[in-house]
């Protein structure tokens, strides 16, 4: 341990592991260490005994769940938009060799209380029960709209200059009622609350295309995808990739204790009483405490069951967003299912979590309106966790720290946190721009 690295990196997050193996494609020389004997930190994937340990004490599960080994339970459940960032990343460091993925089943919202099929095209917005005759047609237009805006051709902007205007002011030129507003911002666009109707259109128009792109790839009923056994394949593909490059791993190492210099510029990083040298440390807010402020909580509902969702035409994988505004709350609560189909569970048991950011100190009376959809279950799991983001100037001590994952069910606001931090280590940005119908990992979904 006692060589210099370009980088140490701390944690064996899903984001730390990204990093890592980015960097180690870049030929730095990586360190990368966990207090942990497993991968994933905050983001692994748990087996029904871990499950229990951690939730239950030290309690042995009841046979008639099945065994132990044929659950995977990941602790930030996540989908995966198929053309979105994580899949471009996964294919630009061709990590997907290391991993099987599977389209989701299904992309549903919560409306007027009951659960709907997400329209996503100008023909879907004409079949969808969630809105009224003439509102389908409005929104059909909004959609053919959307389909066709090009940024690199004004023809198909109609005169509107959506970088100038905001999401409220185009919608208000289409007419679209509150209700299907609700759906198109937090079911297709991803907005976790309402600000985005006060910020530039283009964005939401972005996300919506991205939408329509990642459901259009597998002409499936979603456009997510999800890996195989669990998200905690994720960091343990990206720790393959580093070591690939060069990177060394040392998992078990207690009290990580980042060293500073006398200008107070990261200079090592000292476990059981040796000290790596590194020009930069990467890491999660657990092992810089003193350089993160919290900015919340997430509530979260972890349920065991024996059926689909109901409601979801008996989809084996589904997401439900509950928009704020259905249930009064400041930000959009979310429903996450799979099952045996994707190897997370032993056959005939299905997964499911319910995510919010907390708003109250009661988990199980504020999730309420999500675990009310998913009927009866075998189990039920509460947890709880603080969130943290980075307070420190980089440029000042070379500490690079992630924030803590929110709640949403989708990677996209994760990556775009993993792809700020690489671009202020490196100073480069990772290009994205592979085709990714050509991609050779694409029959594997």
């Amino acid at each position: 341990m006692d060589e210099e690295y370009d980088v140490i990196v701390l944690g064996t997050g899903l984001k730390e592991c990204i990093l890592s193996g980015l960097l180690s494609v870049d030929g730095l020389k990586v360190l990368h260490m966990d207090r942990n004997d497993y991968y994933g930190g905050d983001s692994t994937s748990l087996n029904l005994n871990q499950l229990w340990k951690r939730f239950r004490g030290e309690d042995k599960p009841p046979a008639h769940l099945g065994a132990s080994r044929d659950y995977n339970v990941d602790m930030v459940p996540k989908f995966m938009m198929a053309n979105g960032t994580l899949v471009r990343t996964l294919i630009h460091t061709d990590v997907t060799k290391y991993l099987s993925f599977k389209a989701v089943d299904g992309s549903y919202v919560f409306s007027k209380g009951k659960i709907h099929k997400v329209p996503a095209t100008d023909m879907e917005a004409l079949k969808s029960p969630l809105m009224g005759l003439f509102e389908k047609r409005r929104a059909r237009n909004f959609f053919v709209y959307v389909q066709n805006y090009n940024e690199a051709d004004p023809v198909t902007h109609q005169g509107l200059d959506l970088t100038r205007i905001t999401t409220r002011e185009l919608i208000s030129k289409h007419g679209l009622s509150d209700d299907t507003v609700d759906f198109i911002g937090h079911a297709l666009a991803l907005h976790r609350d309402d600000r985005y109707l006060n910020e530039p259109a283009i964005d939401t128009v972005k996300r919506m295309k991205l939408y329509a792109e990642s459901l259009a790839r597998f002409q499936g009923g979603s456009p997510y995808i999800y890996p195989l056994y669990g998200l905690g394949e994720l960091p343990q593909a990206f720790a393959r990739l580093s070591a690939v490059y060069g990177g060394t791993y040392m998992l078990n190492k207690p009290e990580c204790k980042v060293e500073f210099d006398m200008e107070g510029k990261v200079c090592g990083v000292t476990s059981e009483g040796e000290t790596a040298k590194c020009k930069k440390v990467v890491c999660d807010p657990s092992y810089l405490p003193n350089k993160v402020r919290k900015i919340g909580k997430v509530a979260r509902a972890i349920a065991i069951m024996s059926h689909p969702i109901p409601n979801t035409n008996d989809s084996h994988s589904v997401q439900i967003i509950l928009p704020q505004k259905q249930l009064g709350r400041k930000s959009d609560m979310y429903v996450f299912c799979c099952s045996y189909t994707h190897n997370v569970a032993p056959k005939g048991k299905f997964i499911a979590f319910v995510s919010a950011e907390a708003e109250t100190d009661n988990p199980q009376s504020e999730l309420r309106p999500g675990i009310d959809l998913l009927g009866q279950v075998d189990e039920l799991f509460f947890d709880m966790y603080d969130r943290y983001e980075p307070v420190n100037e980089p440029a000042l001590d070379n500490c690079f720290v992630s924030t803590s994952y929110d709640a949403t069910t989708h990677f996209e606001t994760t990556v775009t946190d993993v792809l700020n931090m690489y671009t202020a280590i490196t100073g480069k940005t990772v290009d994205l721009s592979v085709d990714l119908s050509a991609a050779s990992a694409a029959e594997e979904y």
